[in-house]
């Protein structure tokens, strides 16, 4: 089991900007692809970004050029940078952790885009 925690959701007006933090536990952080994945009510869970253990990173193309993904392994944590949010960007927010064939969730967090 790798424990994925995140933070720093809310409500946020359009235009704005907020960043996710996700704290991992367990194995060696540096060793995993991590994700973020968003999802809202009777839809699926879909990809918004993720960052290869070199580093290399993918954006959906909803998000290109206002979404960033980063990650820090000396504190175990991936960060999603988001700006010039949208209304259409509000869902649950998930962490996402991926070794080999091994996937692990966050318990997801909220993020509203609305005024």
């Amino acid at each position: 089991q790798v424990p994925l925690v995140e933070s720093g959701g809310g409500l946020v007006q359009p235009g704005g900007s907020l960043k996710l933090s996700c704290v991992a536990s367990g194995k060696p952080f540096s060793i995993y692809t991590m994700g973020w994945y968003r999802q809202v009510p009777g839809k699926q869970r879909d990809l918004v970004a993720s960052i290869t253990r070199g580093n290399i990173s993918m954006y959906a193309d909803s998000v290109k050029g206002r979404f960033t993904i980063s990650r820090d392994n000396a504190k175990n944590t991936v960060y999603l940078q988001m700006s010039s949010l949208k209304p259409e960007d509000t869902a649950v927010y998930y962490c996402n952790a991926v070794l080999d064939v091994l996937s692990y969730w966050g318990q997801g967090i909220q993020v509203t885009v609305s005024s």
